[in-house]
């Protein structure tokens, strides 16, 4: 089973980087995925350190594909690394095995420091729509675009029916990349 979170790893330089991700549970590892090239994957590799957020905030997971990256962190506690301020709890990892992939390597994480910041009060259909639909806008240039067309148009029935202002936000960044690499597909505005 994959989870979506958001990842924050810092560089050596200390810079911080945000990044959604589907993740595996293995008991006390966190499996990560990255794809090759990606700064988590440069980052993870440099400091050994990552930090796993959960939150339902979906305007991060969609800001990260429409290239908002610049949300409000602070210093996780025990490891080289940030967490977001507005994530509901995060767990800070470490790195314990690289298992190289020419696309994804494995990355297994242990479970290190654990702090909850607020209550969970679960998703509404909105929100999991814009996770999907932030993934959709992840592959724009790996899936047909009726494909991606059928997906959003489906999503978008959530949406209607229960977003709120934030997710609206989100959404309306997710279809705007959806018209920028349509209008032009080869000029990099799709991540």
């Amino acid at each position: 089973m994959i989870f979506e979170a958001i990842v924050t790893t810092i560089s050596p330089a200390g810079a911080p980087h945000i990044a959604p991700m589907g993740v595996r549970y293995e008991g006390e590892i966190v499996v990560l995925m990255p794809f090759k090239p990606s700064t988590t994957l440069d980052n993870v590799l440099a400091t050994g350190c990552a930090v796993l957020n959960l939150t339902t905030d979906v305007r991060i997971f969609a800001g990260c594909v429409t290239g908002r990256r610049d949300w409000p962190v602070v210093a996780a506690d025990t490891i080289l690394g940030a967490r977001l301020v507005s994530s509901l709890g995060h767990v800070e990892l470490q790195l314990a095995q690289v298992l190289d992939d020419p696309t994804r390597p494995v990355l297994q994480m242990v479970r290190g420091y654990a702090a909850r910041h607020a209550d969970f009060a679960g998703f509404n259909r909105a929100q999991a729509a814009i996770i999907e639909g932030a993934v959709l806008v992840s592959r724009l240039r790996l899936l047909p675009a009726a494909k991606i067309d059928s997906e959003m148009a489906y999503l978008q029935i959530a949406v209607d029916k229960t977003a709120g202002p934030a997710e609206l936000e989100a959404w309306q960044w997710l279809r705007d990349a959806v018209d920028a690499f349509r209008a032009n597909p080869r000029s990099g505005s799709a991540p």
